[in-house]
């Protein structure tokens, strides 16, 4: 009997030495399903755009799918550059197949020159299909649409033109020569210029545009404006105001988004301090903003009136975060915390659609512009966009 025990409780201890030694199964970490996630959902978002010939930006009203415009429309680039995204982390060739044929559609538009948004059309599109595949045919586009977008700087002013006043509600605001927070991620399209063409004029408007703007739409809080005028003749600021925001005194939550972003990368190729100082300062605003909801996606403007009951921005979350993710490389993991926050909070059911919701984009509760009673609490093509870029530097950080 006592033999028996003894063997019962031997065989026990092996197989519990056994089971100890087994090879536990690989934990998948974020954000790997989320990139897997984004790229299911967006595969349906693509058989629709397919099926249309069209390029996605919203849904309406009505819940019905808005397309692009036909004739130009600055949120044009973000499909195709999604898909290039997707591509360079899939390697599946529809992606390319995909972002060639819908940047194809705005080609032209490269020798537009009444567009400020030039910078967010072509390199979101053609700038990371050129910085993936070399492609020559796209370089040689890069540097037109760079030109087209140079022909609104005035060295005066020291910065680029966004809208042209004689005409639309821009014409109707005794503005003469507004300058949006926005325009600093069109920077981006020139210093890729210069580097391609090896001509440094391309990266000296952005210098100056980059200085301009961070002596002048900052106030101090580090909160920016959304909207200076400048008089063309002079260069002297003629108004301080906004267009999207809630008041000229508020703080426009994307607008924020735009600053930090803009100095991250005006510092990814200046390397000069005062740039990085800049984003880190627009940083602390957004983080320590004692009105930002615990979740860290903002209100559509920070100060909007019927705060909690104002729709939430998603959009600006996702330029945020993605901008953060960088900066977080130049600043010893400075914003950690809050870029963990802030994605984790975008990849959440609260702003995460479900597979086959929301006209398969992936995020839900982005702002276009209230003002102008456009585009609320809807998915956006450039919070996708922004969001799958935030995803992939969140993984390609966390491997360094």
């Amino acid at each position: 009997m006592r033999l028996l025990k003894t063997t019962i409780v031997l065989f026990t201890v092996m197989l519990l030495s056994l089971s100890c030694t087994t090879t536990p199964k690989t934990e998948i970490k974020f954000p790997e399903p989320e990139l897997e996630f984004a790229e299911k959902q967006l595969s349906l978002l693509l058989e629709t755009a397919n099926e249309a010939n069209r390029i996605p930006r919203t849904v309406t009203k009505e819940n019905e799918m808005h397309w692009t415009r036909e004739g130009f429309d600055w949120t044009e680039g973000f499909f195709p550059g999604t898909c290039w995204y997707l591509y360079e982390t899939t390697k599946d060739e529809k992606w390319k197949v995909a972002a060639e044929k819908f940047q194809a559609k705005f080609e032209s538009h490269k020798n537009y020159t009444s567009y400020h948004d030039l910078g967010f059309v072509f390199n979101c599109s053609y700038g990371n299909g050129y910085r993936i595949t070399k492609n020559n045919d796209f370089k040689e586009v890069l540097i037109t649409a760079a030109d087209s977008l140079l022909s609104r700087f005035n060295p005066t002013v020291g910065s680029i033109i966004s809208w042209d006043v004689d005409k639309g509600w821009q014409s109707k605001r005794g503005w003469k020569f507004p300058v949006i927070i926005d325009n600093m991620l069109n920077l981006e399209l020139l210093f890729e210029a210069s580097i391609i063409t090896g001509n440094p004029k391309y990266k000296d408007a952005a210098i100056a545009h980059a200085e301009t703007t961070m002596k002048n739409h900052f106030r101090a809080d580090n909160s920016s404006f959304h909207v200076v005028d400048y008089d063309p003749e002079t260069g002297e600021v003629r108004s301080k105001q906004t267009a999207q925001g809630y008041a000229h005194e508020s703080s426009w939550a994307r607008g924020q988004a735009w600053g930090i972003y803009g100095y991250t990368l005006c510092y990814r190729y200046t390397k000069n301090e005062e740039f990085l100082a800049q984003a880190q300062k627009i940083a602390d605003f957004i983080i320590n903003y004692e009105g930002t909801p615990e979740d860290g996606i903002p209100y559509w403007d920070y100060n909007a009136p019927n705060i909690p009951n104002e729709p939430r921005d998603a959009s600006a979350a996702a330029v945020t975060v993605s901008a953060l993710i960088e900066l977080n490389g130049y600043t010893n993991g400075k914003y950690e915390a809050a870029t963990d926050k802030i994605l984790k909070s975008l990849a959440s059911p609260a702003y995460m659609a479900n597979l086959g919701e929301n006209h398969n984009f992936i995020l839900k509760h982005s702002v276009g512009s209230i003002p102008h009673n456009n585009e609320i609490d809807v998915p956006l093509n450039y919070a996708d966009y922004y969001y799958v870029e935030a995803l992939l530097r969140y993984q390609d950080y966390n491997k360094k």
